[in-house]
């Protein structure tokens, strides 16, 4: 077994005793983690991470139980997203006016074909689907395909690269039925993570299956880049 260097341990001995505590108390404890480490052990030097993981009670394997969604968060994210808009006439210049970062059609399908993917979001219109729809293989495993459900394939670009400049996040229960996403940045003071996550499990619970039986959000876990995570009251 590997052994914990000295952070980790010291991280797993302030979290461990914990127990599960509320959206408030686990933001206070993550924040006040790196704090808490002595002068002999090296402070993360960049800006973690938040993220939150949401065990589900649905079942993958039914069609009607995968959830997904996207929601923007009141405080985004903090980080600039890169937003790619598949698009043609009226709407390029409607694309480059909300702040897309990347505006085309065919030749932007077969840079990518060629393997670039520099970019965190792709939105297309619907009239682009014959061009983004062979894209599927490329994007697809990497969760950049453009789908309806999750509002990046629209007629209204402009709204869509709003939303996302803003602090969209999309999500996506994997074969375990967990849900990872995140949430912000451990520099955010307390108050804006802590509505980031309320903003993000009200919208969840808003996405139960109809066909999902028993407790529908079983666990959830807050965490840092560089942390353990914290056990969240449900």
């Amino acid at each position: 077994m590997a052994k914990h260097s000295k952070r980790v341990r010291h991280l797993l001995e302030q979290t461990s005793s914990v127990g599960t505590v509320s959206v408030d108390g686990a933001v206070k404890l993550l924040k006040s983690l790196e704090a808490s480490l002595p002068a002999t052990i090296k402070k993360c030097k960049f800006d973690q991470t938040v993220t939150l993981a949401i065990r589900l009670g649905v079942d993958p394997k039914q069609a009607d139980q995968r959830v997904r969604g996207s929601v923007v968060l009141p405080h985004g994210i903090g980080k600039d997203k890169r937003v790619l808009v598949f698009c043609q006439g009226d709407n390029v210049a409607v694309a480059t006016a909300a702040g897309a970062d990347f505006v085309g059609g065919k030749e932007l399908a077969d840079k990518i074909k060629a393997g670039w993917t520099d970019f965190d979001v792709a939105i297309a219109t619907p009239d682009m689907m014959g061009v983004v729809g062979p894209l599927g293989r490329v994007l697809g495993p990497r969760g950049l395909m453009p789908s309806p459900r999750a509002g990046t394939v629209t007629q209204d670009v402009a709204n869509a690269v709003k939303e996302y400049k803003a602090g969209k996040v999309e999500f996506r229960c994997d074969d375990g039925a967990n849900v990872h996403c995140v949430v912000g940045r451990l520099s955010f003071d307390e108050t804006k993570l802590s509505e980031n996550i309320e903003a993000l499990l009200k919208y969840l619970r808003g996405l139960k299956p109809n066909t999902s039986k028993g407790q529908y959000i079983r666990n959830v876990c807050l965490t840092a880049t560089m942390s353990p995570g914290i056990s969240v009251a449900v």
